[in-house]
């Protein structure tokens, strides 16, 4: 009996949002193709995938998605690029991921990772930590302050998440939350984790995690990167551009 090849990671870059907080740069594009010290976002992200040999990525799209369509193009990357278009409704994290099942081998793990997110996260490492946990996703978290986090119990298994700025949070049933963390935006994802969805059309994964993790791993991979940065507000590119061209 031939053993099923596991081939290398697959990736899928969330760019479908509106990118609202940085208007006015996204009046007239879409967040995806926003500069930071002279590359795009989407380009950035392309570009570290393959420099770690991911070969298949599936980017969503929605608003201005036609410029992204052609922005990628234009490029000439060495990769098969594919497009999950949520033409009439935005899908949100889950919902997106969940559309763009077809487009996926399932015979490898699946990087997900928002577009405006910049890191220096190893995406090889987190790869090998989720075959070595055997979970269905591992998400990318730290230590650093923040107003939201997502908890884990004991066994560090999801459990729950807060957000500060509304004073709310929901934990799993007859689940206590040991540790807290801030999401980073990538997640390691085995691809069986779709025989695990139970929610459709728009929502988000984090929501659909909190279900899944009733039965099964979805565990924190706390990453050391030295560089994050997560490009969602105006008024923090020239600062992040600053620390982007000192590396």
């Amino acid at each position: 009996k031939r053993k099923q090849t596991i081939m290398s990671m697959e990736a899928m870059i969330l760019a479908a949002g509106k990118g609202s907080r940085l208007r006015p740069l996204t009046d007239n594009r879409p967040k995806a193709l926003v500069e930071i010290a002279g590359q795009t976002l989407l380009d950035r992200n392309i570009r570290k995938m393959i420099s770690f040999g991911i070969k298949h990525i599936v980017i969503n799209t929605h608003y201005l998605g036609e410029q992204i369509h052609d922005y990628v193009k234009q490029q000439n990357y060495n990769a098969d690029i594919y497009f999950s278009d949520e033409i009439e409704n935005l899908l949100d994290t889950g919902g997106g991921l969940l559309a763009a099942e077809k487009y996926f081998t399932k015979t490898a793990p699946i990087l997900l990772h928002n577009v405006d997110i910049i890191s220096d996260i190893d995406f090889k490492k987190g790869e090998n930590e989720l075959k070595k946990q055997n979970a269905l996703s591992l998400i990318c978290v730290s230590e650093r302050k923040s107003s939201r986090h997502l908890l884990f119990d004991a066994t560090h298994n999801l459990c729950g998440r807060d957000n500060e700025n509304n004073n709310t949070s929901t934990v799993i049933e007859n689940r206590s939350p040991k540790y807290k963390y801030a999401f980073s935006g990538i997640h390691f994802i085995n691809p069986q984790i779709f025989n695990y969805f139970t929610m459709n059309g728009s929502f988000s994964i984090i929501d659909q995690y909190l279900e899944i993790a009733k039965r099964q791993q979805i565990l924190p991979y706390l990453h050391e990167a030295s560089t994050w940065f997560d490009v969602g507000k105006i008024e923090e590119i020239s600062e992040i551009e600053k620390k982007i061209l000192l590396l």
